[in-house]
């Protein structure tokens, strides 16, 4: 497909404090974008903002509050007069048996990476559609293959995709295209937080190759900012992950007998893992909603 200028066009970023979020924000308005950051760190999201090449702005919000998240459109419209395009970025993830999990932590997975992206599409589809704009919806190698030790955020990610796919097909007649971009184990707070546990770490490690490996963030974004561009239904952060599409059917039982041989080798050292949220993203979320509730 040919690309589509981003020059004046008007780009939402979700999840935009660190990471994929604020990497993509950057290569947008490098691209003459002008950029709406959305996310739960209003010091970190201005800092981000100041560092924009061109006009930007930020705005806190809890991305599962309906009533919140549609303010947020309404006010991304009244500043820029328009969206073109909305990035679901914002999402958080817990490692761990599912049977010792944290059972909040294991439903804010959930709600953020599921719920909270549905939220954001139901809040921006209205200007998108105006727009005819592009919705890319962030999912994961997770969504491909299942994984012992991450049933949220699979569940989540697994969610997410069918969700996104769903909704590609509902609006397209409206002139608003959805995409999905997957992405493998890539370089951010999100990752290394996850490593931070030796389980979590070891059990990465022993994955089959390409799928062991951390990849660096400036690639896997360079590939995201091109399907923005193409408006692509489909975008892949690392190159082989394209491939997976293809033996995805085959992966559940694959999975499901190495996995229990993994998890044998791995029992006596289960005892005592972390269960909440991971990464300085999953501490940002922990920290906003208790002073919600105070």
């Amino acid at each position: 497909m040919s690309r589509v200028s981003l020059e004046g066009q008007v780009a939402v970023v979700t999840g935009a404090a660190r990471g994929v979020g604020e990497l993509l924000a950057r290569k947008l308005s490098a691209r003459g974008a002008k950029v709406a950051l959305v996310g739960l760190e209003p010091d970190a999201l201005k800092q981000v903002s100041a560092r924009l090449h061109g006009e930007s702005g930020h705005w806190y919000a809890d991305v599962t509050d309906h009533e919140a998240m549609a303010k947020v459109a309404q006010e991304v419209k009244d500043r820029f007069g328009k969206v073109d395009i909305v990035v679901a970025n914002a999402g958080v993830a817990s490692g761990g048996p599912f049977a010792d999990s944290d059972p909040q932590a294991w439903r804010r997975v959930i709600e953020v990476n599921l719920i909270g992206s549905a939220v954001t599409a139901r809040a921006f589809l209205p200007v998108l559609t105006e727009s005819r704009g592009y919705l890319l919806q962030v999912a994961s190698l997770a969504a491909i293959t299942p994984a012992p030790m991450m049933t949220a955020y699979c569940a989540s990610k697994s969610g997410v995709e069918a969700y996104a796919h769903s909704l590609r097909a509902e609006v397209g007649h409206q002139g608003v295209t959805v995409g999905v971009a997957y992405l493998s184990w890539t370089d951010t707070d999100m990752v290394r937080g996850a490593d931070q546990d030796d389980v979590m770490r070891e059990l990465r490690q022993r994955l089959p190759w390409p799928s062991n490996k951390t990849y660096p963030l400036g690639p896997a974004v360079d590939r995201i900012v091109a399907g923005i561009e193409r408006r692509s239904s489909h975008v892949y952060g690392q190159w082989w992950l394209r491939g997976m599409q293809g033996v995805r059917g085959y992966l559940p039982a694959l999975i499901g007998t190495v996995g229990q041989r993994e998890m044998r080798r791995f029992a006596p050292r289960l005892q005592g893992m972390r269960t909440g949220l991971v990464g300085a993203g999953g501490e940002a979320d922990e920290q906003a909603r208790a002073t919600q509730r105070s």
